[in-house]
């Protein structure tokens, strides 16, 4: 379910860490998502499955229970939510922290799943190619990201705020964390990648979290606190929360990707 990365100025890129319990407890939207995807794979029981961004795994538990004779590998860049997931699934999933550019597995997959995830991840066309080669020749992809309008707004208010003081001095210039694809886009790079039977949809799936600030806090704005230092974190949650109208629902846009390794 994670990525993140930043780079301040010259730096390398750092990862950005969650906070796994706090998303575990708050992100019912995504976890509802999950489950659609899930219901659409139509497994035997007995497949190698890997949940590319596995978060606290929530989802990745699911999944184990759809292939008691199978394998589960749960992959996370995040130190915190794969500490969760080893914590949640023990010896039922094979948890790995990697960046999903660069995670490798010594055979063939049979599925590859994610969901809330890959719009944390920069470079699709690349990420496409990289993910064709970790399934056996008729394995599945089935993904479920944030597309093209997900939360009207949220990057601009966000520009807006790292503009502002007492922000501007850890936050400027804004560089958004995500890639929120059109349907065109991701259906010709999945295509271009080498897989086959693409369908690519996209849908509204409004989200009304109980407690939204802390939200924002946990699933949307943890690039830019993880850049703030402790004392201004809950100010700036409060100044997106105020910026975007105080919203009792977020307006999600999720992006559906099935297809088959050629």
């Amino acid at each position: 379910m994670t990525g993140g990365w930043h780079a301040d100025g010259d730096e390398a890129p750092r990862v950005v860490d969650w906070d796994a319990a706090g998303y575990a407890r708050l992100s019912t939207p995504q976890q509802s998502w999950a489950r659609d995807v899930l219901a659409r794979l139509h497994l035997r029981g007995d497949e190698t499955v890997v949940d590319l961004g596995c978060g606290a795994g929530l989802v990745t538990e699911q999944l184990a229970a759809l292939v008691p004779r199978g394998r589960v590998v749960a992959v996370d860049v995040s130190a915190a939510m794969v500490r969760a997931t080893r914590a949640r699934l023990g010896d039922r999933a094979e948890v790995v922290r990697a960046d999903l550019h660069e995670f490798t597995w010594p055979e063939p997959a049979d599925v590859l799943v994610s969901t809330a995830t890959l719009h944390w991840v920069p470079d699709h066309a690349r990420l496409w190619r990289h993910l064709r080669g970790l399934l056996r020749p008729g394995g599945v992809l089935a993904v479920q990201y944030g597309g093209a309008g997900n939360i009207p707004g949220v990057e601009e208010a966000m520009a807006e705020l790292a503009g502002r003081e007492p922000f501007a001095a850890h936050l400027a210039p804004f560089r958004s964390p995500w890639t929120f694809d059109a349907v065109e886009t991701a259906r010709r790079e999945v295509a271009t990648a080498g897989f086959t039977d693409v369908r690519v949809w996209s849908e509204r799936r409004p989200a009304r979290p109980p407690d939204v600030p802390a939200f924002l806090a946990t699933s949307v704005a943890v690039t830019e606190l993880d850049r703030l230092p402790e004392e201004l974190r809950d100010r700036y949650t409060a100044a997106l929360f105020a910026a975007l109208g105080a919203p009792e629902e977020l307006g999600y846009v999720r992006l559906d990707v099935d297809a088959r390794a050629g």
